[in-house]
Order: structure tokens, then C-alpha cells, then sequence
């Protein structure tokens, strides 16, 4: 610009445009220019300083004027500049305070050096209540959590706005990407300034993927790409499980996923160059089309790979626990899972951090990228070795910290150790005491002494569980149970009645009570007790348990014609092995029953009605558990070796068993039989929470005299739950089999005794609905095939009776494993000629067989 354009700016536009500056200024904060200028002589180039002699409030009928007026900073005798910042700034403080509309501030009167300011304002009107149209009862009181609107809370159009974004972004989760929202304000008729807010909402349809058109994609197969796109998916009648819906949040996640999943391939420069999302109607409804052009690039392979500041181990011990080589595709998301932490087995971390080794770090550097190989150097950082000092332990509002401590395997002054952090975790998990979702680990490292303190944080949860139930048993009719179970009991604590909450706990200690009976026709009691660490330095447990049960025979007078009683004890140590591996225990038991037969002519005991038994018995148990939690198991397995072995007493006998003249009574007297079980579970996480879970059982009950063979003790009984079936012996093995009568899987050959060979296979799919320790629920599908029998001669694995189905399981800490199955049994019922057909199966607690 020249020196006359320069000059004419000064003289006659810069003044022009100081001018409408200030007043639009003045404008905004409602000051009257007008009356300023003719009737006082305000000039906006000369303010005049004055005195406030009086400030009065018009508009204002329901907050307090006086509180108002001391808000906008106004105070009688104040001096104050007109014009001024003293005006504008006391309109910005009421227009914070959020309960007025409009408001201006202008100059009612001037006396000398007085002046009288008068203050309109508009009051915003007060929240009476709100509601919804258009959506169910049960959306309403959702979205009512989610906007968390406040009856009294003064009405703003940001608070508005939001309520309806909040709205709309809920749907759009939903797949009703054009959710409309409309607001109805109603004056309240009965509160003063308040009003009715309704949202009137209109959800539209789900907005479904009609098309996913990819560009670029040449290395890859397009449904290979578009499988990647977990939530993403077009419409197809096919697809059940997961619905299209257009959810742009999950939209951009699939990106992402599109993107990773070319890295894991080795395209390391894959990129989305392009993609849009268009609205489209298709029959006459609205959908997208969703539009994505990728560069995949180049597909890159690793070339070599040099490892730098190991002391520690050799390159070649440190390549092998990488398990990369030359020539295999660049894959730097898994090349940092094999560095870092491998869920699926060893990492090359864990070499250093399982000898202490907490600071060390290794960074994979990309030195030379060519062409399509990449070279690749590993910077170890191996740095000290590392003693933990301290065990800390948060959270344990009723466990004992001893309790907690003795499961620790990370000990003061011993080197610091992932791997034994990590079966920490599993065995607190195991306890049951706590959330198995939330325990934490923490490590805090104190670099300066070269120590580490271990933090555990744990949240409680109730374990004790209480059986209250009623069923019908078949012969027995009505059955009532009662049971308690005291999972984390402390009979150190049983005299100090100030720790009884309702019964003293926090010792790890289990006391079980049960008590099932039909008034006179049966009745069984029992009671164990539980000492997981007995003397409190190594886990060797001591188990004591009591049994009675009897059942009595009444005819049609009810008269007692016959009874069956039952009393026994088991006495039982258990210990944890460290080989073959330290997952392993060993626990042993002596049980001692007593059958007690007063003319008790029963189905399943043949032609053996009075007499007494004896059956003492050596159990010993061999188990190995690495399942990683005892709830919702998700990787890991459990296996059990059961042997029962009685004294062989016939081989030491005189007696003629073969002898047809001898009696029953002499015959089953003392009760004797080696018997063997066999149980193995396996379980795989496939996807997410998705889990795969097998298991496969096997039993055999074999005598060491065939003349004198076995009696109607310990057999096997398959079909339907596995425990509502009422055993005559307690002694009898009830396994479960859906899709079949409770009971109804017995060689015809036994007459109802049950068989001696058994065996069982299952293959569960599992998913959670809810992880939540107060109410964990998962449902399942399953397959299944056992049988059952009679001799091992009979014996063929192939010959199965098989089944499929669906269920749900709820754990509940008060009442243990809930659930209900629907199976379909494929084959014939032994003795009836008919198939297994529709069951409907319920289980309380969890079966283990």
C-alpha cells in the first residue's frame, strides 16, 4: 500500500471501524448507548467515574435480588467508570451463575456524581420432571441412568443438548445411526418456574451394511480382510451371531484390526489411504455402503537378526527363545509378544526376569530396510539383579493375612521372579476367597537399594454357600435338603464368640453341614471338616468326615417293614508334590462304613436283604491342577487318579465261596473290591472369552475273589444330572449323562445294582454372560457319550449312548454352581426300548463327574 492509501486509512477507515467495535461491544453486554448519549452525555472516548448510589433488579421473582446484585459485584458507594469493564464484567458473572436468560444492565438515573443502575434479566426455569416417548419402559430407565438429569436443576440449553447427544450416541451404539431426538418443554401447572422436559425419540431403523467394497486388495483375499472386521459385517441371511450394524466407533476399532492384521502378515506399510461411508436406501430402507481403498505395499521378510549387550545368555540361547529365523515373515506384533510376554509359552523377558533380572529391557531396532528384507538389532539392557523386600497385602477384609502369605511364592530376600508371580496370582485365584477378575499384582521398585516390594491387591467376596432345596427323588418322593458350607472357617477362633460374623472365619478352613430327609423314609446326615495347611508351615491337609444315613420300608398300613442304615467315617492327609511337576498332590484316606440290613428288600441289592457289613477301605488320590480359575476356567487342565483297595480278605479265608449253601450274610460281611477312577478336564480359550472345555472319565470295580464276588457295593450308575438320582448305597457312583433319565443307564443284568465298568467322554463350548463374582453366568453347548457295564468282559468304548444339548451355568457365592441343561438323548434306554429323547436337567453345586 502507498503512503496516500496509508494516510486515507488513518483519516477516515480506522475510525469508522473503532467505532463499530465499540458498539457492538456495548451491544452484547445490553448497555442503552442511546440514553447515554442525549440524556447524559455518556461519551464512549471519555468515561466518567461515579459513585453507585442504588442498583435495582427487574425480572428477578425467584432468586434473591440482593444475592444477585452482590454476584454481579455491585456494592452501594462502589465507584464504578461508565462506559467501563465494571459492566461487562458483572454481566459475565451472572450469565456464569447459569439461572438467568437474558440479561442487560443500563443507567436509570444520574444525579451529580451519583448514579442508579438497573439490572433486566430473564430467570431460566427450574427442572419439575421428565419423560420419554416413543421407547420401551425398560430403554426409558436406561437412558434416565445415562443422562442423570436432576429434579430442581435449572434448565440450559448445554444441558439440553447434551440429554440429546447422549441419547443419540446410545442408539447409534446400537446400529440406529439415525436416531432423532426431539424435546417438548411444558409448563409445570403446579410448580412456579418449573417445566416438563419430554424426548420424544424416534429411533428409525437399524442402519445394516449392505456393501463393503475394498480397493487395493490384491496380496489378500477381500473375505479373508473383511473376516478381520470383527464388528463391521455386510448383511447376509446366514449371519446370526453377528448382526450388520453400522456403529462408527466399531467401525474405526476394524480399521485398525484391518491394519494390524497386515502388519502380522508382513506388510509393515499398509495403510487405509481412503474410505468413506455413503447412505444408501435398498428396498426401500435405509442402509451404507461402505467404501475402503488400501495400500498394502510391500510384503517384507526378516533378514538377520544381531543381538547387542547380552552378558547374561549367548545369542544363540536367546534366538532360540525368540523362535525367530532368517527368511520368516516380518511380524513386529508378535516379534514384541515373544520379546515382552507370551501368554501362549516362553518369552525371551522372562529368561532375565525369572533370575532376578527386573530392569532389564530389550528394544528390536529396524537397522537396515531394504528392498524386502529388514535386518534387525536387539539392544539388551540387562541391568542389576533384583531381592524382593517386602510382601505387601491389600484388600483382605476378612482373610487372615497368614492365609494370603502362605500361598505367596515370592519371598523377602529372594530373587525376584515373574514366573512365581504369575502361580502367585493362580493359587489366590484358587483360594476362592477373592475376585478372581481383580486380583492384582504390583511390583514397586526401589532402584537405589537394587530391592523390589510385591504389592497384591485383592477384593473379597462372600463364600460361603447355603443349599436350601426340595426335589423329587423317584421312590422316596419329596426330598428337603439343608446344607452349609463354610468355605473360610477358623476353629481357633470358636471361643471368642466377639470374631463369630456369623461364625469366625479367615483361618482357610472349610466346615460343611448337609441334612436331607423325607420325614421318616429317609434321612442323611454329614459333616467335614477342612484343614488345608495343617500345622500351618507346609500345605499338608487333614480332612474328617461323618456320615449317617437311613432309609426305612413301610407297607401299606405304614407299618415298618424293613430299613438300611449307613454310618461312616473317613479320615484323610493330603500333600503337594514337586514331581513330576509341582502342579501335582497326593492325598490319602481310610474310610470305615457300616451297612446295617434289617430285611431290606430294595431294587439293587438282589437277593442280599439282612445282615450287617464292613467295609474299610484305603483311598489314596493322585491330582494334578493348572486351571486358572476355579470359577470360569479359560486355559489349563486337571487330571485324577482315584484307588480304593480293601483288605482282600478271601484270600486269606477258609470259607468256600463257591459253596451254594453259604449265606449272603456270611457272603458280603466283609466287603471287599479294588476300584479305579479316572478323571481328566481340559480346557482352551479359542476367542476372547470363548472356551473350548473336554473332559473324559473312566471307572473300574474289580474283585479279588470271583466266587465271592462283588455285591451291591460301589458300582456305577449313569443318566441324567449326576446327583438327584437317590443311591441306595452310599457307596454308589452316580455320574451324570443329559439327555437321559436320572438313574436310567444300568445293565439289565444287575437288576438295578449298577455296572463296574463305566466311561464317559464331553466336549463343552462355553461363553460368559456375566463375570461378575457376585453373579458369574455362562452358557454352554454340549456333546456327550457314555455307558455303563456289567462286567469287563462286556466292556467296549466305542458302544456309547450319546447326547447333545445346550444349558447355562450362574455361580453364586451363597449357593454355589446353579444350573439347567436341555439334552437330547440319541439312543435306547437299557430295558426299555425307547430313546433318551428331550430331558430337562437342574444341578445345584458343581458336579465333578
Amino acid at each position: 500500500m502507498n503512503q496516500n492509501g496509508l494516510r486515507l486509512f488513518k483519516y477516515l477507515l480506522l475510525p469508522l471501524l473503532l467505532a463499530l467495535v465499540s458498539g457492538n461491544a456495548f451491544a452484547q453486554f445490553g448497555l442503552d448507548t442511546k440514553s447515554y448519549r442525549s440524556d447524559y452525555g455518556i461519551s464512549y472516548a471519555a468515561p466518567v467515574e461515579y459513585t453507585i448510589a442504588g442498583v435495582n433488579v427487574v425480572g428477578a421473582q425467584f432468586n434473591d435480588k440482593n444475592a444477585l446484585i452482590n454476584i454481579a459485584g455491585f456494592k452501594v458507594g462502589d465507584k464504578i467508570k461508565i462506559p467501563g469493564e465494571d459492566i461487562s464484567n458483572a454481566i459475565k458473572k451472572l450469565w456464569r451463575l447459569g439461572i438467568v436468560g437474558d440479561v442487560s444492565i443500563s443507567v436509570s438515573e444520574i444525579k451529580g456524581s451519583d448514579v442508579y443502575l438497573q439490572i433486566e434479566l430473564s430467570e431460566r426455569p427450574k427442572l419439575s420432571k421428565y419423560s420419554f416417548e416413543g421407547i420401551p419402559k425398560g430403554q426409558a430407565s436406561t437412558l434416565e441412568d445415562k443422562i442423570n438429569l436432576m429434579r430442581g436443576r435449572i434448565v440450559t440449553d448445554p444441558m439440553l443438548k447434551n440429554s440429546v447427544n447422549i441419547i443419540q450416541k446410545h442408539y447409534a451404539e446400537k446400529g440406529f445411526k439415525n436416531c432423532e431426538v426431539k424435546v417438548i418443554k411444558e409448563k409445570d401447572p403446579v410448580l412456579s418456574n418449573s417445566i416438563i422436559l419430554k424426548f420424544v425419540v424416534n429411533k428409525k431403523k437399524k442402519v445394516k451394511i449392505d456393501e463393503i467394497k475394498l480397493d487395493g486388495v490384491e496380496q489378500i483375499e477381500e473375505k479373508v480382510v473383511k473376516r478381520k472386521m470383527k464388528k463391521t459385517k455386510e448383511k447376509r441371511f446366514y449371519r446370526i451371531f453377528t448382526p450388520s450394524k453400522f456403529i462408527l466407533e466399531e467401525y474405526e476399532t476394524d480399521k485398525a484390526n484391518v491394519i494390524d492384521f497386515y502388519n502380522e502378515e508382513g506388510y509393515r506399510n499398509a495403510q487405509i489411504v481412503r474410505d468413506t461411508v455413503i447412505d444408501i436406501i435398498v428396498d426401500e430402507k435405509e442402509m451404507v455402503r461402505v467404501e475402503m481403498e488400501i495400500d498394502e505395499g510391500q510384503r517384507f521378510y526378516i533378514r538377520d537378526i544381531n543381538w547387542v549387550g547380552n552378558y547374561k545368555y549367548t545369542d544363540e540361547q536367546l534366538a532360540a527363545v525368540l523362535g525367530f529365523k532368517k527368511g520368516d515373515v516380518y511380524n513386529k506384533s508378535e516379534l514384541e509378544t515373544r520379546l515382552t510376554f507370551n501368554p501362549q509359552g516362553r518369552d525371551v523377558s522372562a529368561l532375565y526376569m525369572d533370575d532376578g533380572y527386573l530392569f532389564s529391557r530389550i528394544t528390536p531396532v529396524e537397522v537396515l530396510v531394504e528392498e524386502d528384507s529388514i535386518d534387525i538389532e536387539m539392544r539388551v539392557s540387562e541391568g542389576e539383579q533384583t531381592s524382593i523386600s517386602k510382601i505387601l497385602v491389600s484388600g483382605n477384609t476378612k482373610t487372615s493375612d497368614h492365609v494370603i502369605h502362605r500361598e505367596v511364592r515370592t519371598l523377602p530376600g529372594d530373587k525376584f521372579n515373574r514366573s512365581l508371580l504369575i502361580r502367585t496370582q493362580r493359587e489366590l485365584m484358587q483360594m476362592g476367597y477373592f475376585n478372581p477378575e481383580t486380583i492384582g499384582i504390583n511390583p514397586l521398585p526401589n532402584m537405589s537399594t537394587g530391592t523390589v516390594d510385591i504389592a497384591y491387591s485383592l477384593e473379597e467376596k462372600p463364600n460361603d454357600q447355603i443349599e436350601l432345596s426340595g426335589g423329587w427323588g423317584g421312590f422316596y418322593g419329596f426330598v428337603g435338603t439343608v446344607g452349609l458350607v463354610f468355605n473360610n472357617f477358623s476353629l481357633r477362633n470358636v471361643g471368642d464368640f466377639s470374631k463369630w460374623r456369623p461364625l469366625p472365619s479367615g483361618d482357610g478352613q472349610q466346615l460343611s453341614l448337609r441334612v436331607q430327609a423325607n420325614g421318616k423314609v429317609y434321612q442323611t446326615y454329614s459333616l467335614s471338616f477342612v484343614e488345608p495347611w495343617l500345622g500351618g508351615r507346609k500345605p499338608n491337609s487333614l480332612s474328617v468326615s461323618f456320615q449317617y444315613s437311613v432309609e426305612r420300608l413301610f407297607d401299606a398300613s405304614n407299618n415298618v417293614t424293613g430299613s438300611l442304615g449307613i454310618g461312616g467315617i473317613t479320615v484323610g492327609l493330603g500333600r503337594r508334590l514337586t514331581w513330576p511337576d509341582d502342579w501335582f498332590t497326593m492325598s490319602n484316606s481310610i474310610s470305615y462304613r457300616i451297612y446295617n440290613l434289617d430285611n431290606f428288600r430294595a431294587t439293587g441289592f438282589g437277593s442280599y436283604d439282612t445282615g450287617r457289613s464292613y467295609n474299610l477301605a484305603f483311598n489314596t488320590t493322585f491330582a494334578r491342577n493348572s486351571v486358572d480359575n476355579p470359577t470360569y476356567p479359560r486355559q489349563g487342565s486337571q487330571m485324577q487318579l482315584q484307588i480304593s483297595l480293601t483288605p482282600p480278605y478271601s484270600v486269606f479265608s477258609d470259607k468256600d465261596f463257591s459253596d451254594p449253601e453259604i449265606t449272603n450274610d456270611d457272603r458280603f460281611k466283609l466287603v471287599e473290591y479294588h476300584k479305579w477312577m479316572f478323571d481328566n478336564f481340559w480346557y482352551q480359550k479359542l476367542v476372547g472369552d470363548l472356551v473350548l472345555a473336554t473332559r473324559a472319565h473312566l471307572g473300574f470295580l474289580g474283585s479279588y475273589n470271583d466266587e465271592k464276588g462283588l455285591g451291591p457295593f460301589e458300582r456305577f450308575i449313569l443318566g441324567g444330572d449326576g446327583i438327584t438320582y437317590q443311591n441306595y448305597l452310599l457307596g454308589t457312583e452316580t455320574i451324570g449323562l443329559r439327555g437321559y433319565p436320572n438313574g436310567s443307564i444300568i445293565p439289565p443284568s444287575t437288576n438295578g445294582e449298577g455296572g463296574t465298568v463305566y466311561n464317559k467322554y464331553v466336549l463343552e463350548l462355553r461363553y460368559p454372560v456375566s463375570l461378575n463374582p457376585s453373579a458369574t453366568i455362562y452358557v454352554q453347548g454340549f456333546a456327550e457319550a457314555g455307558n455303563n457295564w456289567a462286567t469287563f468282559n462286556e466292556f467296549n468304548p466305542f458302544d456309547l449312548k450319546r447326547s447333545a444339548g445346550f444349558g447355562a451355568r450362574i455361580f453364586m457365592p451363597a449357593f454355589g454352581m446353579l444350573g439347567i441343561d436341555w439334552g437330547y438323548g440319541f439312543d435306547d434306554v437299557p430295558g426299555t426300548g425307547n430313546i433318551g429323547g428331550s430331558q430337562f436337567h437342574f444341578t445345584i453345586g458343581q458336579t465333578f463327574r
